[in-house]
Formats: structure tokens, sequence, C-alpha cells
């Protein structure tokens, strides 16, 4: 049972939300580059969807360890062009010189590193599902999207 069904239908809102989120994911330790990477490891789920009152947009967030290898790649990339990783410049956990400093040391880097990227990964993409689910609710879209959910399901 497939969950495009119901993404397939809300292709036009979900650019939509794209556009709009782009200033979380600026705010955010993730460059856009890396934020498209996380959001190819996460699946959009509605849980309830034959309750459309009670059913909610979740982001399945189970595969995103899976990308961080990637995101690392895609820092290092970064780092080597002299760019920022990350839209925020302060402690996102991004590289610069005092992680770098600590790397010599051995404190810092990959430690606890990773945890804590991917659960900032796994909260701006549960914050991506709200602000989607609230923009299908104020087109009207959001039975359309539930029923089509249930059909998925069943």
């Amino acid at each position: 049972m497939s969950n495009s069904d119901w993404t397939d239908r809300i292709v036009g809102a979900r650019m939509k939300v794209d556009q709009e989120f782009s200033e979380q994911v600026q705010a955010s330790e993730f460059s856009s580059q890396e934020w498209g990477m996380i959001m190819t490891a996460v699946e959009l789920e509605i849980e309830n969807p034959g309750t459309p009152e009670e059913a909610r947009v979740v982001a399945n967030t189970e595969n995103v360890p899976q990308v961080m290898p990637a995101l690392d790649d895609v820092r290092d990339q970064m780092g080597a062009m002299g760019g920022a990783p990350g839209g925020s410049s302060g402690g996102g956990g991004g590289g610069g010189i005092i992680d770098s400093i600590l790397g010599v040391f051995g404190m810092g880097g990959d430690g606890g590193g990773d945890a804590e990227r991917i659960e900032a990964a796994e909260n701006l993409a549960q914050e991506y599902a709200e602000q989607l689910q609230s923009h299908l609710e104020s087109q009207g879209q959001w039975e359309t999207a539930c029923n089509a959910a249930a059909r998925a399901s069943e």
C-alpha cells in the first residue's frame, strides 16, 4: 500500500510549502542541498486518514540516518570550497575553526553529533509535515488528501 496516491494529488501544495518553508531551512543547521537530501529519506504519511478531524500528517524519518554520510560529504565539499555549512552561523554543529580545534583534541566531531543532527533533521521534517497539513487545510484540500490516503491504506 503506497502513500504516493495522496502525495501525488498534492504536488502543487508541496511546491508552495517548499517555498514557504525555505526560511525555516535557512534558520536551521542544514543547507538547502542538505535539506533536499534529508527529504529524500522522509516519507510523509497521514495518521488516521479515515477521520480527517483527527488525522495528521507525520514525517516518517526512519531512513534519515542512512543519508547522514551523504550530508557529511556535502559538508566536506562545502568546506573545501570555503562555503559555510548550514544556514545559521551560530552553533549548528557544521564545521568551522572551533569544531576543527575540538576535533584535533578528540572532542566534538562525530561523537554525539550524528545523533543530534539526526534529531534536528527529524524535528525539521515534522515541522514541514505540520506546515503542509496547515496549508492543505487552509486550501480546502485536507479531506481529499485524507480520503486518498485512506484508500491507499485499505
